[in-house]
């Protein structure tokens, strides 16, 4: 049951342009909690690893909640994360 719902989720997710929906739950080990650090540096790193998705080479991923993805689901949806996030901060 949990990987056909992460499934339908995942194409709910991809089916049109709308963003990310807001307060989404997140898995307790991906929590960030640090409260201080380098802003500038960590976006700067950030902004590397989207640049560097153009070599992602691997050609499905296990996603924890969403199960198997394509190439083509992991860019709309890291996409949609990077945009939700940035929305976040207003940026």
């Amino acid at each position: 049951m949990g990987r056909l719902f992460g499934q339908m989720a995942l194409k709910n997710v991809l089916k049109d342009e709308r963003p990310l929906m807001r307060n989404a739950k997140t898995p307790p080990e991906l929590r960030i909690k640090e409260t201080n650090g380098d802003f500038t540096s960590e976006r700067e790193k950030w902004i590397g690893l989207i640049e560097e998705y153009k070599y992602f080479s691997k050609p499905d991923i296990v996603h924890w909640f969403f199960g198997t993805m394509t190439k083509e689901q992991i860019g709309i949806f890291a996409y949609k994360h990077t945009d939700h996030h940035l929305r976040q901060f207003n940026s």
